[in-house]
């Protein structure tokens, strides 16, 4: 039996219906798909994704991701993308490992690690797909049996094991998509610096020139950079993070669209429904009731 299969099995084990789920270990979750899905709009965070089973496409502005089993897809920066499941039945359902990646791990393997090992593009994307080699399978293997163990090996062993498969995708052949966003100084961090300040603010009005001069940059070249990295701009970056917030808020159960639009920072939920419906087709209560089936 390959090492995919050793994984599978377990998963199989684990998780018998259809489902996103939360481990008990931090950042850490497993997906299993009956079906193929169409495609949806969707905000990933950093994260690397192995393959298990089945296969996901994403879309990324020009680009388009189809990994499979055995491959990994990693994306460096929060991004708005579209993705969907397009293989994945119920004899053999769509299964896939998702890791949160962690910014100060990295920091720390760059400062650790040889920099000649670490000579990356600057210019590279912030998501992209590979082939995961056998180290990196056998990282999330291990991980994957930690599920079965106890709290305290979970506590102690399971931060060993997800810095080094950090420490894999930093060497392997994503690290350009792993250093650009994590190297003090270059254009694509400070990009994924206006980021964080976005994300911290975004139920604010905030000045974008401002915001470029903050970070060392001219308007036109922040904008520019922007647009390459994240493929929105940067006020169409924080409006869909108010709505894919409010989304959250009302997929929670505990809030209808009017409260979810004022608790983002909308004054008129007219206005929000009018955006929210241009983002994701459909107006917030069809939009809700149709994300809720889809995830039973």
């Amino acid at each position: 039996m390959n090492k995919i299969e050793i994984i599978k099995d377990k998963i199989l084990s684990f998780y018998q219906k259809p489902g996103f789920y939360d481990t008990p270990i931090e950042g850490f979750r497993v997906s299993r798909r009956n079906e193929t899905t169409e495609l949806k709009k969707c905000f990933y965070k950093p994260l690397v994704v192995l393959i298990i089973e089945g296969s996901k496409q994403t879309i990324f502005g020009n680009y388009k991701y189809t990994c499979s089993k055995g491959q990994y897809m990693a994306c460096s920066v929060d991004i708005p993308l579209m993705s969907r499941i397009k293989t994945a039945t119920k004899e053999n359902p769509y299964l896939g490992l998702v890791l949160e990646l962690d910014s100060y791990i990295i920091s720390q393997l760059i400062a650790q690690t040889n920099t000649k090992e670490l000579e990356y593009d600057k210019n590279s994307a912030c998501f992209m797909g590979a082939d995961a080699d056998k180290d990196l399978i056998n990282a999330f293997i291990r991980l994957v049996e930690l599920l079965e163990q106890t709290e305290d090996k979970q506590r102690i062993l399971a931060p060993m094991i997800i810095k080094e498969i950090h420490y894999l995708l930093l060497t392997g052949p994503l690290k350009s998509l792993i250093m650009a966003a994590n190297t003090k100084g270059n254009q694509y961090n400070r990009i994924k610096d206006a980021i964080s300040l976005l994300k911290e603010n975004y139920k604010e009005k905030i000045n974008m020139d401002k915001l470029a001069r903050s970070l060392n940059l001219s308007p036109s070249t922040f904008y520019k950079y922007f647009k390459k990295v994240t493929t929105v701009s940067p006020l169409q970056y924080q409006k869909q993070l108010k709505l894919y917030e409010a989304q959250r808020l009302m997929l929670s159960g505990q809030h209808n669209a009017e409260s979810a639009s004022y608790l983002v920072g909308y004054k008129s939920p007219t206005q929000f429904n009018r955006e929210y419906k241009k983002l994701f087709k459909n107006p917030p209560k069809k939009d809700i009731a149709s994300l809720i089936l889809s995830n039973e």
